[in-house]
């Protein structure tokens, strides 16, 4: 009986169970916290890489546009236009402005 005399009831006070909850809190949250951000970055990369390629299409259409200008503005496409339409080219009646 000497034996039961000499045991102590160990004793939680009310600062240590909100330590330990708090312990236990962070403990789950951390995780959790890290998968959720990881999936949004992810996401975000994923808008990234579909906003990369919206570009590059729209940068060859682009490239493409202005290769048609060019040919549509050339010399010879302006002067078979003018020679559709019964216009003359005569190089006599062209004029050059120096600024």
């Amino acid at each position: 009986m000497t034996r039961n005399k000499n045991l102590k009831k160990i004793t939680i006070i009310k600062g240590e169970k909100i330590l330990y909850l708090l312990l236990i809190l962070l403990v789950i949250a951390v995780p959790i916290s890290n998968v959720f951000i990881k999936a949004l970055l992810s996401e975000s990369n994923i808008e990234v890489e579909q906003l990369k390629s919206k570009i590059d299409k729209q940068t060859n259409l682009n490239e493409g546009l202005n290769m048609q200008i060019n040919e549509l503005a050339s010399l010879d496409k302006i002067q078979e236009v003018a020679k559709n339409i019964g216009l003359s080219y005569n190089n006599d009646n062209i004029k050059v402005i120096n600024n």
